[in-house]
């Protein structure tokens, strides 16, 4: 078994073919290794560049990933069963990758004869995956405000008041019914734009001036 041939591979955040993995063989009788294209891809080599050895994938393991690693291997050398890493690897070029590692133990009667195992680059894909949800977030937050800053644009309307005084008293009447800002500047902002329930705006703009009065904060402390 000399030549490995890669895994299909799909990332949801990355597609098909954006997902570099390779597979791996190691003969315990001889502790030859073999990989395939991909595994030395993801090393930073070429094929023929290197001799794959067992001190050659430590050697590149994260300094404080590689005790543990070592000691999964060893175990499952004896013992046979499989195994799965998530740990981080730092390729010739001296970048770093998060990868997964998985495989098992290959028995012939009661002797583990084999390592077979595969290898992923999720390094791509948790970035992906972490800008996505920063994005998100950031896009929520923007929301978040437009939705508040309706709402205290329809008290600054309705009561004649200034931008921060319509601001504390929202933040007030959520304080006083315990629940989200946004809760409270949504509702708001709904009844003003329906057709259906605007004729319930100035009840609910005159529950919020009760409810968010500097002297109704003083009674309720």
């Amino acid at each position: 078994m000399t030549e490995l041939t890669g895994p299909y591979t799909y990332s949801s955040a990355l597609g098909d073919s954006q997902c570099t993995a390779g597979t791996f063989h190691a003969d315990l009788s001889t502790w030859k290794i073999h990989w395939s294209d991909g595994m030395f891809q993801l090393h930073g080599y070429e094929r023929g560049e290197v001799v794959p050895t067992l001190e050659l994938l430590f050697a590149h393991k994260h300094p404080e990933d590689r005790p543990r690693c070592e000691e999964i291997v060893a175990q499952v050398a004896r013992t046979g069963g499989y195994f799965c890493m998530y740990h981080r690897i730092i390729d010739a070029r001296g970048r770093t990758r998060r990868v997964l590692t998985s495989g098992d133990g290959i028995m012939d009667g009661d002797k583990v004869i084999a390592l077979d195992g595969v290898m992923i680059d999720l390094t791509s894909t948790l970035q992906r995956e972490t800008e996505q949800t920063a994005r998100a977030a950031v896009e929520g937050a923007t929301s978040t405000r437009g939705v508040i800053d309706q709402a205290r644009g329809i008290l600054m309307g309705q009561l004649k008041m200034g931008s921060e005084d319509a601001f504390q008293m929202l933040v007030s009447t959520s304080s006083h019914r315990n629940v989200k800002l946004v809760v409270v500047a949504a509702e708001l902002v709904q009844l003003a734009n329906s057709a259906e329930s605007r004729n319930y705006l100035d009840t609910a703009v005159k529950a919020i001036q009760m409810e968010g009065r500097p002297s109704q904060r003083r009674r309720a402390v």
